[in-house]
């Protein structure tokens, strides 16, 4: 009697990206500016909007290092995925549905330097104008994008976006253990 293999496990798949949370500097004009920009735009994936550094991103994410958020672009997916920096700012044109193709070409080895240089800019720009040294517990507008900005336009867990093949979008491959940040694949 021959018993048969145990059957082999599938890879898991990780869930699809159904909501980003964006943690922006209410006190750096250009964080204004670029939060103002991308509640405007339709989104693929909702944006939600919480100022760094405040008791509500401290009580929402306790295990995400906010003095190193005042530094630099931080966003947090449902699924719990980090990005900062040029990663974080490639996942934020992903969400948005005219800029995806812009963002999967920034998520390349060729693009990054790209990403990179908008992210760097946008971080000495916020350091000469004294941005990103709120106090802790500082208090800003946080919240969805406006309602008549994205109403209707953008997708739900119950109906996530899908790719032409019926698969659920996933950001580019990106991933943050321990605070550093790596592209992977």
């Amino acid at each position: 009697m021959t018993t048969d293999p145990a059957p082999q496990a599938e890879p898991s798949v990780p869930p699809p990206v159904t909501r980003i949370t964006v943690l922006h500097d209410p006190a750096c004009p250009l964080c204004r500016h670029l939060t103002a920009w991308l509640r405007g735009r339709y989104q693929l994936v909702p944006l939600e909007f919480v100022a760094v550094a405040s008791a509500e991103a401290r009580e929402r994410f306790p295990g995400l290092d906010h003095d190193a958020t005042l530094g630099e672009i931080t966003v947090v997916a449902d699924t719990g995925e980090v990005w900062r920096g040029p990663q974080a700012f490639v996942i934020c044109l992903w969400a948005l549905a005219e800029y995806r193709p812009l963002a999967r070409r920034l998520s390349t080895p060729t693009g990054l330097p790209v990403a990179r240089a908008a992210a760097f800019a946008a971080s000495k720009y916020r350091a000469a104008v004294g941005a990103g040294r709120a106090a802790p517990g500082a208090e800003g507008t946080s919240g969805t994008a406006r309602p008549g900005a994205v109403a209707g336009r953008t997708q739900s867990a119950a109906h996530p976006v899908t790719d032409p093949y019926g698969e659920p979008y996933r950001p580019p491959a990106y991933g943050c253990v321990d605070g550093a940040c790596s592209v992977s694949g």
